[in-house]
């Protein structure tokens, strides 16, 4: 599998795995609907274990573009393969929230609510403050790519000084790391914390057809976009200063 690859089937299973959490607990008449932020936060958190798993031993599991970005400014990353890892990203997030669609389909029709709708495929602020969501945004995805930024290779040492490899076990300390923003920071924004989570389910929005599914939000969109690209070129600075 190529790195190209990885990146979009990662992306994809997070979207499915993370949206797919949110139109659980919030679509009327499903199974879990009303069980809470912790399930979305949790939700969410697994789907990033999930697409690293998949993704990581192929093209390091990105599955983000500001992680993408920061890496590259950071060094760690080349700047020639940006642009296709970008790509791979948005297609496979799009893909991820068109597989919610269909699956949900039943429940988007009997969900009156054109905003609960929308929530299942982007963010969306709690309290509509643009100079604040962005803030808000840019200090999640500041946080994320900080800390990602040491990380450490999932790899440890035996007695006799043979590296063994932790394998999937590598992929839990970026989902706890999600799950954490997600407890500590979503409340405000619904973190984003990554452009191609959110606009790629939002095209997704904008084209599917749905039974009286209102606008798309596109004032609001550019902050999902621009502030995560913001935080983590932030991180990769403080980053570059520090180490």
């Amino acid at each position: 599998m190529n790195a190209f690859t990885a990146e979009f089937l990662g992306t994809m299973l997070l979207i499915l795995m993370g949206c797919g959490v949110v139109a659980n607990v919030i679509l009327k008449g499903t199974k879990g609907n009303g069980s809470g932020w912790i399930v979305i936060t949790t939700g969410w958190a697994l789907g990033v274990f999930i697409g690293v798993t998949v993704a990581g031993p192929y093209s390091g599991a990105h599955l983000n573009p500001a992680v993408t970005i920061s890496l590259a400014i950071a060094g760690k990353f080349a700047w020639a393969s940006v642009p296709a890892y970008i790509g791979a990203q948005m297609l496979g997030a799009a893909t991820g929230a068109f597989l919610i669609w269909l699956s949900y389909n039943d429940h988007f029709n009997q969900t009156e609510d054109k905003a609960t709708k929308l929530a299942v495929f982007s963010t969306g602020p709690a309290i509509r403050n643009y100079p604040l969501n962005f803030i808000c945004e840019v200090i999640g995805t500041f946080a994320l790519l900080f800390v990602i930024l040491f990380f450490t290779d999932a790899k440890i040492q035996d007695a006799t000084g043979t590296t063994i490899g932790l394998g999937s076990l590598g992929a839990i300390p970026v989902a706890f790391l999600v799950w954490v923003i997600g407890l500590s920071l979503g409340g405000t924004t619904g973190y984003a914390i990554n452009p191609a989570r959110d606009l790629g389910p939002r095209i997704m929005h904008a084209i599917l057809p749905m039974k009286n599914k209102g606008g798309s939000d596109w004032a609001y969109s550019w902050i999902p976009v621009i502030a995560p690209i913001t935080g983590g070129t932030l991180a990769a600075a403080l980053y570059l200063f520090l180490v």
